[in-house]
């Protein structure tokens, strides 16, 4: 299966859900978005990471590169390798000098170790198609890799909830998830995205 890199380009979270946060993937030179859905720590020890912040003790991520360095395991990639029941599943992609091997993992767990050790982030097509969400070209062409990913705070209203969504039709639900993607609302778009995703599947 052909892999597809990714990149970070936005960590989000919802102003009135506290815990609810998204990190999410863009297609290296493409226009396709990958939202998941991460805890609060998780999210935390990947903005650490991409700020270069310097903790004064190591966080659970820095003690595991840490780890991997002292016994000279190099982290080549992580391949978000499957999607099960709205779950991603990831993989660690290490080597030493005799062997390599793959490393189940968090994705979010795995995300944080791809920022620290500045490895690749790949997925399938599969999983692209099935949870990304295609961004509008701007006429600029394809984007290129953004050295900073964005920090955005959204802020989740009740236009989104559940059942709102379930009354309006597919053009309706495409249209609002429009207008969440020109808002960098990442979290409802998920939540729209499934909906849009699941009428489909009923087709």
């Amino acid at each position: 299966m052909k892999k597809i890199e990714l990149e970070i380009v936005a960590l989000s979270h919802s102003i009135t859900q506290t815990h609810s946060y998204a990190v999410v993937l863009g297609e290296v030179n493409g226009l396709r978005r990958l939202p998941i859905v991460i805890g609060g720590f998780e999210a935390q020890a990947i903005a650490v990471a991409l700020e270069k912040m310097q903790p004064s003790r190591p966080l659970t991520h820095d003690l595991m590169k840490n780890f991997l360095n002292a016994f000279n395991i190099e982290l080549h990639e992580i391949i978000i390798c499957d999607l099960q029941e709205g779950i991603f599943y990831s993989k660690l992609v290490c080597s030493s000098d005799n062997d390599t091997i793959e490393i189940d993992s968090r994705t979010s767990d795995a995300l944080a170790l791809a920022v620290r050790f500045g490895c690749p982030i790949y997925t399938y097509e599969n999983i692209l198609e099935s949870a990304g969400i295609m961004m509008e070209d701007t006429g600029a062409g394809k984007k290129k890799k953004s050295s900073k990913p964005e920090a955005a705070v959204v802020e989740e209203t009740d236009s989104a909830s559940h059942e709102e969504l379930k009354s309006l039709s597919l053009d309706e639900l495409n249209q609002l998830l429009n207008e969440v993607l020109e808002n960098e609302d990442y979290i409802r778009a998920i939540t729209i995205r499934d909906e849009i995703n699941s009428r489909k599947k009923k087709k």
